[in-house]
């Protein structure tokens, strides 16, 4: 049997399920190109999602597990989004060694002294953080349906334990911005160009 293509071959059954799945990945990229600009509006709605999640379990009183898991998840996006994308306790090192040699060592960070602006590089970027964010509060509200994750816990030890890691390394990243003089914001830091000294 001929097809109206003119080729000859009709499209196998893998090529009909490929070309569905570029379709829908096409798509799904257009929708998330089409909120990239929209930053208040897509963590309103990151922020809501969280808030329908936190219902279900107080609601449902259970799933606690899942709960603390996308907590420690959130935790660990949150620190890597305030941490520079390169490490300056590394870079210390690498400059110690740089100055052994008797090279000329240059930081990655801005400082005083230096006469050239350079932004705070992020190691994970604010869209990959929401994305990511989103996308985990997703797969925990999902997996609050499901009967298999409801795993019997005592959760006040759960909420105690996450408190105490959060305020750990919460302290702990407030002592690396303090000791390698970073901001990981630039809220007040607006620069003016053109301008003399």
């Amino acid at each position: 049997m001929m097809s109206d293509s003119g080729s000859g071959l009709e499209p196998s059954p893998m090529q009909n399920v490929t070309a569905q799945y570029v379709k829908i990945q096409r798509q799904y990229q257009q929708i998330l190109d089409r909120w990239t600009p929209h930053m208040l509006q897509r963590w309103l709605a990151t922020a809501g999602l969280l808030a329908l999640f936190f219902l279900r379990i107080v609601l449902a009183q259970g799933w606690y597990i899942v709960c603390y898991a996308h907590a420690i998840y959130l935790l660990n996006l949150l620190l890597a989004f305030l941490q520079p994308k390169f490490d300056p306790s590394l870079q210390d090192d690498l400059m110690a060694d740089e100055i052994e040699e008797g090279g000329d060592p240059i930081s990655p960070l801005p400082s005083q002294h230096d006469d050239e602006f350079r932004p705070f590089v992020r190691r994970l970027p604010e869209w990959q953080f929401w994305l990511s964010s989103t996308r985990a509060t997703l797969i925990a509200l999902f997996c609050t349906f499901s009967e298999v994750f409801d795993v019997p816990v005592y959760w006040p030890i759960l909420v105690v334990y996450f408190f105490t890691l959060f305020a750990l390394t919460m302290r702990r990243q407030i002592q690396h911005m303090i000791k390698y003089k970073y901001i990981p914001f630039d809220i007040g830091r607006k620069a003016r160009y053109g301008e003399g000294k």
